[in-house]
């Protein structure tokens, strides 16, 4: 009569539930324990069968559940791709620069191709003060300071600002004036005596270019103090574009346009040359990066379809996202001069993928760049990119995307499944409560019968049957 649980013929095996159900047993005292042992477990094995059947249906579904959040991650790089292509297709003219030591150059919507000679007389710069000599000398940034008045007033040009330091330190005043400056100088604190005798000071500089002389004063007694002394006086940038016009031009900001759609930042003196003409490569680096997540989707789309099919085997959402990605793929246009991807190097292979050749795009003319644009369009100015933007949005839209509203079906089933697996567990727990309390008691009852048995077995075998002394008289 061990406690051991011995199996039981045509009952189907109990597995131990996620929730740690574990196999009823008890120790019996009767010949029948292992018996009412048996029809336990088979009784408890039958009610665990709903339980079984709804942890691998949960288990399927959280397998589709992280398929379809790997789709979804996937085809919003591909939504990504997409909007970066349309970037793109915005500049096919890009800038170059002879000498990119003078300035930079940056080509938008708009620019034309062109040829320009630029000549940087002066980048231009920003004014720039420091606390005065005779000030306080300040050893502790951190706990010293130039002045103890405050508020203080701080004046850049010809506007002023209201400067209130948290704290009665030097610490605390630059961090105070690069907060209440609303941006137009930078402050910091910088110590110009040697090590064994420090002397901090503070020291403003100006965020715009140009002549705007910087203070910081106090006024006491209707006399104002001022505690900066100028370091250096700003300038105005100075260009000419093609020897033009006869005085430079003049301007507070490093940053100037030189054509519509063409801007340069102006960085030291000096001659160079910008020429705007046809380019490619962000528009080819594009192209490259949409034909990568394209083939990316549809592998892990694949891996959904056909005899080794993953968890969304059979599912009506891989057919729907295929469909979409063909459509894609396929997208044609007529009388434009560019009627399909392939006109750009991208075409389908046997397998599905695209493939992109560059040196479609690199050999294009000005007349095909234009017919490429046009084709390709915008996010919302119809073309090729507002077509997928619109699939895209169909998969991707929060409230209405294909992929999200499946994610959320499935959660909602994974859910509903927690909780009858829940029910189910605590049916089970108080089934095996009450059958072994059952059990249990039947086996007591078997026992004492048993014992009742022997007992009057014994009794009337004693009756019938001589006893040796009996014997040995005969």
């Amino acid at each position: 009569m061990g406690s051991s649980i011995p199996s039981f013929s045509g009952a189907p095996t109990l597995s131990t539930p996620s929730s740690g159900i574990s196999a009823p047993s008890f120790t019996g005292l009767s010949g029948y324990s292992t018996d009412l042992q048996n029809a336990l477990n088979r009784a408890v094995a039958l009610a665990s069968l709903p339980l079984h059947q709804l942890q691998n249906q949960q288990s399927t579904l959280t397998g589709q559940s992280t398929e379809l959040n790997t789709l979804r991650t996937l085809f919003s790089s591909l939504q990504t791709s997409i909007t970066n292509l349309n970037s793109s297709s915005q500049h096919l003219l890009a800038a170059s620069v002879s000498d990119t030591s003078v300035l930079t150059a940056q080509v938008g919507a708009g620019a034309l191709a062109g040829t320009y000679s630029v000549k940087v007389t002066d980048p231009g710069s920003t004014s720039s003060a420091m606390s005065a000599n005779g000030l306080t000398v300040v050893t502790d940034p951190a706990t010293q300071n130039i002045s103890s008045v405050s508020p203080l007033t701080l004046t850049v040009g010809s506007t002023q600002y209201t400067i209130t330091p948290a704290a009665n330190n030097l610490n605390a005043l630059a961090a105070a004036i690069n907060s209440q400056s609303s941006g137009s100088v930078q402050a910091s604190v910088v110590n110009v005596g040697p090590p064994s005798a420090p002397d901090y000071r503070l020291s403003v500089q100006g965020t715009a270019i140009g002549d705007l002389p910087i203070q910081v004063s106090f006024q006491a007694n209707n006399v104002t103090t001022d505690l900066l002394m100028p370091l250096g006086t700003g300038t105005l940038a100075q260009y000419q574009v093609n020897g033009q016009p006869a005085m430079p031009i003049s301007s507070t900001t490093s940053t100037v346009t030189l054509a519509p759609g063409v801007t340069l930042n102006l960085l030291q003196a000096g001659t160079t040359t910008v020429t705007v003409a046809a380019g490619t490569s962000s528009i080819s680096n594009a192209l490259a990066a949409f034909t990568s997540a394209f083939n990316a989707t549809v592998d892990e789309l694949n891996k959904n379809i056909g005899q080794s099919a993953g968890p969304l085997a059979g599912q009506s959402v891989v057919y729907s996202l295929q469909k979409m990605l063909n459509s894609l793929g396929n997208y044609s246009a007529v009388g434009n001069g560019a009627n399909s991807l392939a006109d750009l190097g991208v075409t389908f292979d046997s397998t599905g993928h695209l493939n992109f050749d560059s040196s479609v795009l690199a050999g294009a003319s000005g007349t095909q760049l234009t017919n490429i644009a046009s084709f390709l369009g915008s996010g919302t100015n119809g073309g090729f990119l507002q077509f997928a933007a619109s699939q895209l949005t169909a998969i991707e839209d929060p409230t209405t995307g294909i992929l999200p509203n499946a994610i959320s079906s499935t959660s909602n089933s994974i859910n509903n499944d927690n909780t009858q697996i829940a029910q189910q567990q605590d049916h089970i727990n108080h089934l095996q409560t009450s059958l072994q309390a059952q059990m249990s008691a039947a086996d007591a009852a078997i026992a004492q019968l048993e014992q009742q048995q022997s007992y009057y077995t014994s009794l009337f075998t004693a009756m019938i049957l001589p006893s040796p002394q009996q014997l040995g008289s005969l």
